[in-house]
């Protein structure tokens, strides 16, 4: 049983080598991976890879530039093993990740999402912890420590809370995607948007705490821009309303409780409404007050 490693592949050439040295180095040979170049004006990756005379390893350039989110529905067409990765194109995975996510599936073999334990890194390779990583681990990443399996109304409502997820090291059993698809309407919530389908659909998650994959976060990256300017707040808002929607007509009060409220995302807002008053950024601020505060 190997494990479908998928890299969509735009950015930066030298996070790319060390992103496919990281699954070379694993201690579990069950793997392969797919390079999805997404028409990434440097055609160099091509070449690269077939020096590293992998057979594990193929590349795929798309023949025009998909986007990220379709981008990852090919990824999800071509895959063919039982567990299926979609990986980013500038993290890394330490060399237990194939071991451990394989022995999870082992342990819950209907999970259909394994989140393993995770550590972030800045554009250097080196260990960081943000505001938004600490109250992400510490407040709302369940298990205290334990390797938990989650589902239905608790596990729902614990997403809305605080997505305490992190979607490059995500595992997913391929079989359970069936009927799940990325909404074209939330480009920036894309990925807890497709993970709360697949548990208002019924499918399980499972936590294991043993760090094994580097998330690198930018610190100047495109997310801020997209907060400041609302696009990030407008995604979230259609994302928790129409979460709510399932939550309610399945019943899950938890859920839809927690989709009205959507409590972090406002005090996000809050923070970036101070964030943005500091820099000068006083165009932002009304908007960003308008999600903290207003329900609608």
């Amino acid at each position: 049983m190997f494990i479908d490693i998928f890299v969509p592949y735009w950015g930066d050439p030298a996070l790319l080598r060390e992103t496919v040295v990281s699954v070379q180095h694993q201690d579990c040979p069950e793997w392969r991976l797919t390079v999805l170049d997404d028409a990434y004006p440097d055609t160099w990756a091509g070449d690269w890879i077939a020096s590293l005379g992998d057979d594990r390893i193929r590349y795929v350039r798309n023949p025009a530039n998909l986007g990220i989110v379709n981008n990852y529905r090919k990824c999800l067409r071509e895959a063919q093993g039982e567990l299926v990765v979609l990986l980013g194109c500038d993290d890394v995975m330490l060399p237990g990740y194939v071991r451990v996510v394989r022995e999870a599936h082992r342990q819950f073999p209907d999970a259909a999402v394994i989140q393993p334990g995770v550590q972030v890194i800045d554009e250097r390779g080196q260990r960081v912890r943000t505001l938004a990583d600490r109250v992400k681990q510490q407040w709302f990443t369940p298990g205290g420590g334990q390797t938990v399996a989650l589902s239905g109304d608790a596990l729902a409502a614990g997403l809305l809370h605080g997505n305490w997820l992190y979607w490059p090291s995500l595992c997913f059993r391929r079989d359970r995607l069936a009927g799940v698809d990325f909404q074209d309407d939330m480009k920036l919530t894309h990925d807890l948007g497709f993970v709360l389908d697949l548990v208002f659909a019924g499918q399980s998650l499972v936590y294991v705490p043993e760090v094994c994959f580097s998330y690198r976060r930018h610190s100047g990256s495109a997310s801020n821009a997209n907060l400041f300017d609302g696009r990030r707040f407008s995604d979230e808002k259609r994302c928790f309303a129409r979460a709510g929607g399932q939550a309610a007509a399945l019943g899950w009060r938890r859920s839809e409780r927690a989709a009205h409220w959507h409590v972090t995302s406002r005090l996000n807002a809050l923070v970036m409404a101070l964030v943005a008053l500091c820099e000068g950024r006083r165009a932002s601020i009304p908007g960003l007050l308008r999600h903290a505060f207003v329900m609608a």
